[in-house]
């Protein structure tokens, strides 16, 4: 069908009303068909595009959208993926991207050479189009839970390599086209200046995200600053001769560290990408294609040939790489969905041969196809298979982390004031359980029924509120009128049945004003619930290390478990690593139930005999470190004389450092304790030697020192 003349509709008001009705009718309509929605997207591209009804021209609006939804979720992809489990899957990543590298390049130059009768230079620019390849399928198994999954996690560093050399191969064929040999001064300079750009985004995202999000807290501002680093990333990996969506990947790996899944900005991000950025993306590739190309018989004949080599080199190293990785069937169908459908980096190859006389109509036509058949197939497979995969992964957790999915926590938050809500909200959700009911309850007592009194509990509960509702989690207000603060808070515990309590550090009002004020103290005499003080002078997504002192005879304590899987869900969520301060015959319990919930974080050990080694942590913590100290009541098992000293000694040492104090639960139920040695873990005074330890040490001098210049 050759496209008419004007489209029907050109207003943009219409335009843009068209498109929405688009994204939001067709997942309606599709779910009920059981087709993935990403489908009904492409299919309503065709239908309006200028080769279907022509209603809509495929104009720059399309382009520029599109190319930003392409890279939008190139960018959701290295945003989402967790850091410690790609480091597990990494060098099979890096097989399986070599695999499916090669494996369709060779097919490529091979069947175009001897099939199809083209030439040399022709054959490998085909070559690169099978090779490379675009996660448009991403979008399902983030749908179904499952991007934590090694086979992902393998299909995401597989398509950064095979995107890289299917870009050098055509660098290289671009070079012998128009200068007649092959330049292998280019390739070099190309990698070259790769290595640069890497290096340099190494260096700058981190510190200027850290400074960032330590400076300004406004969602709005630090979602502009995000888009704003990302296609500058983009940009300057095309300005080197690279694919923009690199780029857009690497800026999401690099900020994936300062964007907790469960904060504000990242609902912010996901929600702007998921309902306007990435249908935008999928429509526009629907628009491209055209249904007509399969009038000619001889370019069916094509068609069929290079579908048949695109599918069948794509399963190949997806076959290969499950074997080798020890993975079941249906990993291997979510690999070879994620790696089969060709766009962004296949319509540039057919644009350089098009532009160069080196593709004919023939080829174009049958590449247009092999895009069209790649884009609806590829959801379809990855849908199929990623249900069995979501479901096998609830199946093969560990006994200890699938039985205790109905616990349930009651986290209850005091907030005093509006300014200081926020952040404990904020500390709260990131704590949050996933693998039971929690519940969030924000609770302002006052024993004053004044306008001004009742105006602060409605700001402090109206901005816990908000806080909460940005990270897409549900709290509930308590405004309580009682005697006093600490009878409010106790009644409220029992009441809601509360299993913690967050609370703010207090400020001394006066020089003989104790640490914790008599407020806290009292409520610590009063309770046997854990509570947790705490105080962070930085955003909780810029914390480099969780560093948790724990005293000795802290497992005899009935709330142990409670507390480590607190921490440990804080770290998991800011992504960072965590070092346990602790006795010898602690370590094994801690790795033990932090194994047991299948956490998954970098945890380190470091032996320490009584309150003297406290006093030698202090000068390892910095100011981006958040230090834990797991405190214990009077009488408990796990109190000692110099434990009445914590207080003084905090106010001491640490008065401007961040901050967190944790009583454990105590008279409940006994934990049930398992020991485990966990071959990932290390012990920082005794796993290193002395060389390694003065490198950390200058390392962590060196960030120090660099952070300061920034804070100036």
């Amino acid at each position: 069908m050759v496209p008419l003349a004007q489209a029907l509709v050109t207003e943009p008001v219409q335009i843009f009303f068209i498109v929405l009705a688009i994204i939001l009718f067709a997942p309606l309509l599709l779910n009920k068909l059981k087709i993935p929605h990403i489908i009904g997207m492409i299919v309503a591209g065709v239908v309006i595009g200028p080769y279907g009804f022509n209603i809509l021209a495929n104009d720059s609006s399309f382009a520029i959208f599109g190319k930003v939804g392409l890279l939008y979720l190139m960018f959701l992809a290295g945003l989402e993926i967790d850091m410690y489990h790609l480091r597990l899957n990494l060098r099979r990543g890096m097989f399986f991207g070599l695999l499916t590298l090669f494996i369709p390049l060779a097919s490529g130059v091979l069947s175009s050479y001897y099939l199809l009768g083209l030439g040399w230079a022709t054959s490998f620019l085909l070559g690169a189009m099978y090779a490379s390849h675009t996660l448009l399928a991403y979008p399902v198994v983030a749908r179904f839970g499952i991007v934590k999954a090694p086979a992902v996690l393998i299909s995401i560093v597989g398509t950064i390599v095979a995107v890289i050399g299917a870009l050098l191969v055509l660098a290289g064929v671009v070079s012998v086209q128009e200068e007649g040999y092959f330049n292998i001064g280019a390739i070099a300079a190309l990698m070259g200046r790769l290595g640069l750009w890497v290096v340099a985004l190494l260096y700058i995202y981190p510190r200027l995200a850290r400074y960032f999000f330590k400076k300004y807290s406004d969602k709005v501002t630090q979602y502009v600053f995000v888009l704003a680093l990302v296609f500058f990333a983009a940009c300057s990996a095309q300005l080197i001769g690279l694919e923009p969506v690199l780029g857009a990947f690497f800026a999401g790996l690099l900020l994936n560290r300062y964007i907790p899944v469960a904060s504000a900005l990242m609902s912010s991000i996901e929600f702007v990408g998921n309902a306007l950025f990435i249908p935008y993306f999928l429509i526009s590739v629907g628009m491209m294609i055209n249904l007509r190309v399969f009038g000619d018989l001889n370019t069916v004949w094509v068609s069929l040939i290079m579908l048949a080599v695109a599918l069948a080199s794509k399963w190949l190293p997806a076959y290969i790489a499950q074997r080798s990785a020890c993975l079941d069937s249906d990993s291997r169908q979510v690999m070879f969905g994620l790696t089969a459908a060709h766009t962004a980096v296949a319509l540039a190859v057919v644009s350089v041969g098009y532009s160069l006389d080196m593709f004919d109509e023939r080829i174009l036509n049958s590449t247009i196809a092999v895009i069209l058949i790649t884009c609806a197939a590829a959801p379809l497979i990855t849908s199929a298979a990623a249900g069995r995969l979501k479901l096998k992964m609830l199946d093969f957790e560990p006994v200890a982390a699938k039985g205790p999915r109905s616990r349930a926590n009651n986290t209850l938050i005091a907030v005093a004031n509006p300014v200081t809500s926020p952040a404990l909200v904020e500390l709260a959700v990131l704590m949050r359980n996933y693998r039971g009911s929690h519940k969030f309850y924000a609770l302002h007592v006052r024993n004053d029924n004044s306008p001004a009194a009742k105006s602060v509990s409605e700001n402090s509960l109206a901005t816990a509120r908000r806080t909460a509702a940005a990270a897409d989690t549900v709290i509930e207000g308590l405004d309580r009128y009682d005697l006093n603060i600490v009878t409010g808070v106790l009644n409220a515990i029992e009441e809601r049945d509360i299993t913690e309590v967050i609370l703010g550090m207090h400020r001394r009002a006066t020089v003989i004003d104790s640490f914790f004020g008599s407020k806290v103290e009292q409520l610590l005499r009063s309770t046997n619930r854990m509570v947790m003080i705490a105080r962070c002078f930085i955003p909780a997504g810029t914390i480099t290390r969780v560093v948790v002192w724990v005293p000795r005879g802290a497992q005899y304590e009935t709330g142990f478990n409670r507390w480590v899987r607190a921490v440990s869900r804080l770290t998991r969520q800011v992504g960072c690593r965590i070092i346990f301060c602790c006795p010898p015959e602690l370590q094994p319990l801690i790795r033990g139930v932090i194994y047991s919930e299948n956490y998954g974080i970098r945890c380190e050990f470091r032996t320490t005999n009584g309150g003297d080694d406290l006093i030698l942590i202090t000068k390892d913590i910095m100011d981006d470190d958040l230090f834990v100290v797991i405190g214990a009541r009077a009488q408990s098992l796990s109190y000692s004389p110099e434990m009445a000293e914590m207080p003084a000694f905090l106010q001491r040492y640490f008065s401007r450092h961040n901050l967190m104090v944790i009583y454990p639960e105590q008279f409940g139920e006994a934990p049930v304790l398992t020991s485990f040695t966990d071959p990932l873990a290390s012990d920082i005074a005794h796993g290193a030697s002395p060389l390694t330890l003065k490198i950390r040490a200058a390392a962590r001098k060196m960030r120090l020192f660099t952070n300061r210049l920034l804070q100036k």
